[in-house]
């Protein structure tokens, strides 16, 4: 008995092979954006760490420098491909958004001697707020978005539980008499989220013209350009030299994993699936955070930052609904 064999249609096959190709594009993006989460839940468990050992300068200029040592073979791949020239126009492009990352990397260190590393990841997610608010003073084009009522509220929540998880800080180191953290820690934490929002927005357009890679490439090598000057004179260049073998180990792998691969991951995953979704499970970072350092720390949320913590969540949430901020906008360890 002859049974009747019909051939597979062309278009059917063309699309059967699509979808696995989506499928496939898509589970790449998921992993890459999972472990981009996974690894930026890392960076201040990495610099609490260290501020045992390295003071605020040396510890960034060495990050950096290690940072930009690991992204060259990714920066010598893109020049091979093609594309957008290293020239000294691109480094201007790139010299503006690099003031405010310095800024931005000295002071998060140093608010890790006034709040815990959970404590400090979870207030970082307000620079999605500060990100929004300056993108719609540099690109008129996104000014529509403050007529939202989602990026109104969201604006107001994520300010409020932002300053609620600081001040209710359990037991800060130094204090005010009535136990707040002292004020001068709270500046330091506002500036370290304000100058990384403000870099954010500064590094769109270089990022949009010469790439990700590229421009991070550039972005490393000034930014450890501009700390060297600021370590010989404020911090201890020697630091390497005394700190052991298993503080100079730690500061390594926080630079590759938490500053290159981190980056190269997370454009991965934008590409993948999309800017919404990826900043969107960003989101997670905090909680990954505060276990890790519950567990390595001993750190605790009050009961007032857990209710503050939550509604700066809700705020950048909601904020990240109405319109996604660029790529180089994202989390705190770039």
């Amino acid at each position: 008995m002859r049974r009747n064999c019909k051939p597979m249609k062309p278009q059917r096959v063309l699309t059967k092979t699509a979808a696995l190709r989506r499928d496939a594009n898509l589970s790449k993006g998921y992993a890459a954006v999972f472990a981009t989460v996974f690894i930026w839940s890392l960076p201040s468990l990495f610099m609490y760490y260290l501020n045992r050992f390295y003071d605020p300068w040396a510890q960034n200029f060495y990050r950096y420098s290690v940072a930009c040592i690991a992204i060259v073979p990714f920066v010598l791949w893109q020049i091979r491909r093609g594309g957008p020239r290293i020239d000294m126009h691109a480094i201007a492009l790139c010299l503006v958004p690099c003031v405010p990352n310095v800024i931005h990397q000295i002071t998060q260190v140093m608010a890790l001697f006034y709040i815990g590393p959970g404590v400090y990841t979870i207030f970082t997610r307000a620079s999605v707020i500060f990100t929004a608010l300056l993108a719609l003073a540099f690109f008129p084009e996104e000014r529509f978005v403050i007529r939202q009522w989602q990026f109104q509220l969201g604006t107001l929540l994520g300010l409020i539980g932002a300053f609620g998880v600081i001040w209710f800080q359990a037991n800060p180191q130094p204090r005010t008499p009535s136990g707040h953290i002292a004020l001068p820690g709270l500046f330091i934490a506002f500036t370290a989220t304000f100058c990384w929002a403000l870099y954010g927005v500064l590094i769109k357009r270089p990022s949009a013209q010469l790439g990700s890679i590229r421009s991070f490439g550039i972005v490393s090598f000034i930014s450890s350009a501009l700390l060297l000057p600021l370590t010989l004179a404020f911090g201890k260049i020697g630091t390497p030299i005394h700190a052991g073998a298993q503080a100079n180990l730690v500061l390594i792998i926080s630079a590759v994993t938490c500053i290159t691969l981190a980056h190269v991951l997370y454009y991965v995953a934008i590409h993948e699936i999309g800017v919404a979704l990826a900043q969107t499970l960003q989101l997670l970072c905090p909680a990954i955070a505060m276990a890790l350092s519950a567990w390595i720390y001993h750190e605790r949320l009050t009961h007032a930052q857990v209710w503050s913590a939550a509604i700066l969540l809700l705020g950048a949430f909601l904020a990240m609904r109405v319109k996604p901020v660029a790529p180089a906008e994202t989390a705190e360890n770039i």
